[in-house]
């Protein structure tokens, strides 16, 4: 298991591109898939993949970020539970 910790950050992506903050090695997901951006304190998740981003099991494309919050990279990817702090990702366990 892997996760990231990101201190004084207002933008976070994910995605397959070695760019990315967060790089996910999966078919499913895009270059360029989440953004995470933070605006006077407040984190929003935007969905930027072809696949998807899931949120309580339902496609979003853009949804405020609350502690704890677990988000699905396209149906059938990876999952990332979202923990205020320094803002840490940590992927959960498979279904």
């Amino acid at each position: 298991m892997q996760s990231w910790q990101f201190n004084d950050k207002s933008l976070i992506r994910i995605g397959r591109a070695k760019e990315n903050e967060v790089v996910l090695y999966s078919s499913v997901v895009s270059r360029l898939h989440v953004e995470l951006r933070e605006s006077n304190g407040n984190w929003e998740i935007i969905n930027k993949g072809a696949n998807g981003t899931y949120v309580d099991e339902q496609r979003i494309s853009q949804v405020p970020v609350v502690d704890g919050v677990v988000m699905r990279i396209a149906p059938s990817g990876p999952k990332l539970q979202i923990r205020f702090g320094d803002v840490a990702m940590i992927p959960c366990p498979p279904n």
